[in-house]
């Protein structure tokens, strides 16, 4: 496609199906998802395998674990590993799409939204006409757990921060934010890829998690270095964080709000989400 939209100020779908499958992070099973274009407002999920042909609107109440990664319970199937996808298509300006899927998880691919955006261009974009307003806060609204929060505050457009600190000199403390357009969120958002540690992988394997992660799908940091360089970006682990905080943001929609988290998690990220859901018209819940 040429270009991105330069906002979120009209409605859009896909232009044409696309597909793609590939290994789970966590279960290490392959998964198959194809993106449909939609004819209602928001993501909705069906299966690929089984006779179960019904679709079902995302929402923060199907949270289901956000150990390492946001999983689903919708009816009586599990879906892990949503944040990536759920990012890329909320990012790039698609306010609805029908997402069919094949197995328990989301593919890793690369670890990050790029490959989700680049199937997404191929496909194109079909413009809708101008998107029902975007959710405006009246007021702030902040969640803390232990030394963490979220904030999110009334803005006239999407903004997004986040700050992360860890004690690996690798990553260290980093800050990143900014206003949140289809582009910039391809240019500076997409690309980073979800991180780990050396000194976790063995413990987190033997516990049945991360067992499709590899060198491959995910940088891994070893104190004072990373096992797999290049970076992408220098400040490649808090764009990440930015990532997952969109995809999680996105189970509700695309707030019209400046979002900060500070060292941030899925369960906090899907937290907020469920606030701002509380304040979403009657209209936008169906």
């Amino acid at each position: 496609m040429n270009g991105w939209p330069e906002d979120y100020g009209s409605a859009h779908t896909l232009g044409a199906p696309v597909e793609l499958q590939g290994i789970g992070l966590h279960s290490g099973s392959q998964a198959r998802v194809r993106l449909e274009p939609a004819e209602l407002p928001g993501f909705r999920i069906g299966w690929l395998d089984g006779s179960d042909r019904s679709l079902h609107r995302l929402d923060p109440a199907q949270v289901a674990d956000t150990q390492l990664c946001t999983a689903l319970q919708i009816d009586q199937r599990r879906l892990a590993t949503v944040e990536h996808l759920l990012a890329a298509l909320a990012g790039v300006g698609l306010s609805q799409v029908t997402i069919l899927v094949e197995g328990h998880e989301i593919p890793l691919l690369d670890g990050s939204a790029l490959p989700w955006v680049e199937a997404i261009a191929a496909a194109g974009l079909k413009d809708l006409g101008p998107r029902p307003a975007l959710q405006v806060l009246a007021g702030p609204i902040t969640l803390q757990q232990g030394l963490s929060f979220a904030t999110a505050l009334p803005s006239d457009r999407p903004r997004l921060g986040a700050a992360i600190a860890f004690s690996q000199p690798a990553i260290g403390q980093q800050f990143f934010s900014l206003e949140l357009t289809p582009q910039a969120f391809v240019e500076q958002i997409a690309p980073a890829r979800t991180f780990g540690f050396r000194d976790q992988i063995e413990q987190l394997r033997a516990s049945g998690l991360i067992q499709g992660g590899g060198l491959d799908n995910a940088l891994v940091c070893d104190g004072d270095h990373w096992l797999n360089p290049p970076l992408r970006f220098h400040d490649e682990p808090v764009r990440h964080k930015l990532l997952d905080l969109l995809g999680d943001l996105a189970l509700v929609g695309l707030p019209q709000a400046q979002v900060f988290a500070y060292r941030g998690s899925h369960g906090l990220h899907t937290a907020l989400a469920a606030a701002l859901a509380r304040l979403r018209p009657s209209s936008l819940s169906s």
